[in-house]
């Protein structure tokens, strides 16, 4: 299993549309927001180039998982490379496992760019913070990495890239991304788990600690998303 996260990682990074869409993009972007934005006022509770930060870093973490394991996924199993590795002696339970971990590693470059160009543009958090946030956030990609595989087997390789882009881009949206969720639009946006992945940079306004709601729910998420990709794999190994 080793070896094959090894592999998935070397080639995602070595993608030029990997390295521009889910790490240059959302840079691009939180310039666009901190400028759109005064930087007087506050977003979500907390600075606006601390929310916008935290959210294009989650943009481009979400979007690295879920286009890059989905759509690999899906184009295995047309060319037949999932059903080979079926005949070596991987286990399926590691060949899905190795799948959301190698899609959860690629997210660190997109997280940790975004924080860069956040302490260049005036993000000031302490030592403990800037650890804690990355950490959160790079294990809280590992409930969308659990989506791509799941979507990944669900999804035919004509249609996966659609349904990607559809659910990424809603959950996006209502998920405190592009603007902060508030009032009567915060009721729903707790049942998306974008918008709870956002919630775990809560504990970085003065007076606040890590968003326990929100963490179990992206546990519950993850267990859910878990649960459907072994699901599916199950059924793509009894129709090959």
């Amino acid at each position: 299993m080793t070896t094959l996260i090894k592999l998935e990682v070397l080639r995602t990074l070595r993608n030029r549309r990997y390295l521009l869409f889910t790490i240059a993009y959302p840079a691009l972007m939180y310039f666009f927001f901190i400028h759109a934005y005064s930087s007087d006022k506050l977003a979500g509770g907390l600075p606006v180039k601390t929310y916008f930060m935290v959210s294009m870093a989650t943009f481009g973490a979400v979007g690295a998982v879920l286009s890059g394991s989905a759509q690999r996924i899906s184009l295995e199993r047309k060319s037949g490379w999932t059903r080979q590795l079926r005949l070596t002696a991987l286990p399926g339970r590691a060949y899905t496992l190795g799948k959301i971990g190698a899609s959860a590693v690629t997210t660190l470059p997109a997280i940790l760019v975004v924080f860069a160009v956040g302490a260049t543009q005036g993000v000031s958090l302490s030592a403990t913070q800037w650890i804690g946030l990355a950490a959160a956030l790079w294990l809280g990609s590992f409930v969308f990495a659990a989506l791509g595989v799941a979507l990944g087997y669900a999804a035919a390789p004509d249609s996966v890239q659609t349904i990607v882009m559809i659910t990424y881009m809603l959950m996006s949206l209502f998920g405190g991304t592009w603007f902060p969720v508030s009032g009567s639009l915060e009721k729903y946006a707790r049942f998306n788990p974008v918008y709870l992945y956002n919630k775990l940079a809560a504990f970085t306004q003065p007076g606040h600690s890590l968003d326990t709601v929100a963490v179990a729910g992206l546990a519950a998420f993850l267990v859910v998303f878990v649960t459907a990709a072994a699901a599916l794999y199950r059924r793509d190994t009894r129709q090959a």
